[in-house]
């Protein structure tokens, strides 16, 4: 992934979706936190899953966000992947959309507890979502604080 400067995202208060204000706060701890469980995973396949949880939740506060709320769509609409929800909404996160999605079907072999990913991929995967994070924390002009657990590890 290449980094961009910072782009924030215009909020139009007519689209908001209905969630509560705190919605993207919550998500986002949601993300740090399992991007700690990520880092203290002792399996690979646990470590991907993880962070790839935490990205979906870093997304899911985007989307909660910027996400334009369609009022004739009713509950009977298709359901679409986070992924391109995200892709849709908020273009600087594209690319981002686009690398987890890629990765959206071995996230479900290793949630299911398949050693599908190498050590290598789970820790490089670790990594993409915390930058991942930390670009949504500038989108959304949030003050990004790296989880715990990943800057324990850095140093031990």
């Amino acid at each position: 992934m290449s980094a961009t400067p910072k782009e924030a995202v215009s909020v139009d208060a007519s689209r908001k979706p209905s969630a509560t204000p705190s919605a993207p706060f919550e998500l986002i701890e949601g993300a740090r936190r399992a991007l700690s469980r990520a880092a203290m995973a002792p399996t690979p396949h646990e470590r991907y899953a993880a962070a790839h949880l935490a990205a979906l939740r870093a997304a899911a506060a985007v989307i909660a966000t910027v996400a334009p709320r369609n009022p004739h769509k009713g509950s009977r609409g298709r359901v679409r992947s986070a992924w391109v929800v995200l892709r849709e909404s908020c273009p600087p996160l594209t690319e981002w959309a686009d690398f987890f999605a890629a990765g959206a079907h071995t996230r479900a072999a290793a949630d299911a507890g398949i050693p599908c990913v190498t050590p290598r991929a789970a820790d490089d995967l670790v990594r993409e979502a915390e930058r991942f994070l930390s670009r949504v924390c500038d989108v959304l002009e949030l003050t990004y604080q790296p989880a715990l657990a990943l800057r324990l590890r850095a140093v031990g």
